[in-house]
């Protein structure tokens, strides 16, 4: 399973128990789909950047959740039709690699890329990648 965010705007005049029901539907739907919720956030109200069917503000709701991949095309289609959310945005959340350490080795340098040291570092200067300069293709060698 793939961890998701699912960011909901819902309209501001909507009560809260009704944005809690809808929060809870929406979890529900997540679980009956093969997922697990993993945290809910709310955000509280805020000001939207454009107004979105004469709203200023909504309120936000943050769901961070795993499910199957062919589960988010239902949610998504479920959030459309539902009067009470302005927006929402599904994204794919990457899980942080954790490093394993071997035995007998020491973590002093565990924060360094592999390759580098710290002496290295300090000689090497300032790196620009080429794709950064605004010379022109035929400059750079």
């Amino acid at each position: 399973m793939r961890r998701y965010e699912l960011m909901l705007v819902i309209r501001p005049d909507v009560a809260d128990d009704k944005s809690q029901s809808l929060v809870d539907r929406t979890t529900r739907q997540i679980v009956a789909a093969g997922g697990q919720i993993v945290k809910v956030a709310p955000w509280g109200r805020r000001r939207l950047a454009y107004p979105i069917d004469r709203h200023r503000e909504g309120s936000y709701q943050i769901i961070l959740f795993e499910a199957p991949s062919d589960a988010i095309a239902e949610l998504e289609h479920t959030l459309l039709i539902t009067e009470e959310v302005l927006r929402h945005l599904v994204t794919r959340v990457e899980r942080p690699v954790k490093s394993a350490r071997r035995d007998g080795e020491d973590g002093e340098d565990a924060d360094l890329p592999s390759g580098l040291d710290e002496e290295e570092d300090e000689d090497r200067g300032e790196f620009i990648d080429e794709s950064e300069s605004e010379a022109a293709p035929a400059a750079i060698d």
